[in-house]
């Protein structure tokens, strides 16, 4: 797993997208502090600007005294402000990552390779889901179109450690304007 490791960074680091694996569905990603990168997924998801993408970070990058996620069972997404969000995270990522509004989702994956990923890139990577844009997303890797497996740079193989219990989205959790957190879209 180390080479594959390897080979996925060196892809991210050289503005590569990536077809890989999360601790929820699959997804198609690509490091988050580059702008052309982030640019190539809107592209290749035929995606809308307006639907921003989240960042899947770990704990070391972020400054917990700013802000802590409240560690879950499940997969948890967790929408922050930007005054938020701009001050926890230890890295710039790209400046088209975020929303109209200057949010942005993080989730840190419990994923064993998303964790390995993200610490030797030194980075969070961009995740949506592996599917064009208004199509359903898939449940397992042999439902990921074609054509999508075409448009990335590199795709992790479908291996049966790297397989998921889940097959549905994370819950998404936003947090408000007086810190509290209203649930967006629970667990289903």
């Amino acid at each position: 797993m180390e080479h594959l490791i390897d080979h996925i960074v060196d892809t991210l680091q050289q503005g590569g997208t990536l077809l890989y694996p999360t601790d929820t569905i699959w997804g198609i990603g690509c490091d988050a502090r580059n702008r052309e990168a982030v640019e190539r997924l809107y592209a290749i998801k035929q995606r809308d600007h307006s639907k921003s993408m989240l960042i899947l970070c770990s704990d070391s990058l972020i400054d917990s005294t700013v802000w802590q996620p409240q560690h879950s069972e499940r997969p948890t997404t967790y929408i922050l402000p930007y005054d938020i969000w701009h001050r926890a995270l230890r890295v710039t990522i790209a400046d088209n990552l975020c929303a109209a509004d200057g949010s942005l989702g993080i989730r840190i994956p419990k994923h064993l390779f998303c964790q390995q990923v993200i610490e030797q890139l030194g980075a969070p990577l961009v995740s949506t889901s592996a599917n064009l844009s208004g199509h359903p997303s898939p449940a397992s890797y042999e439902e990921i179109e074609e054509e999508l497996k075409r448009r990335v740079d590199s795709c992790v193989p479908p291996l049966p450690e790297f397989r998921s219990l889940e097959t549905q989205g994370s819950r998404i959790v936003k947090m408000c304007d007086d810190g509290t957190y209203c649930i967006i879209r629970p667990y289903r």
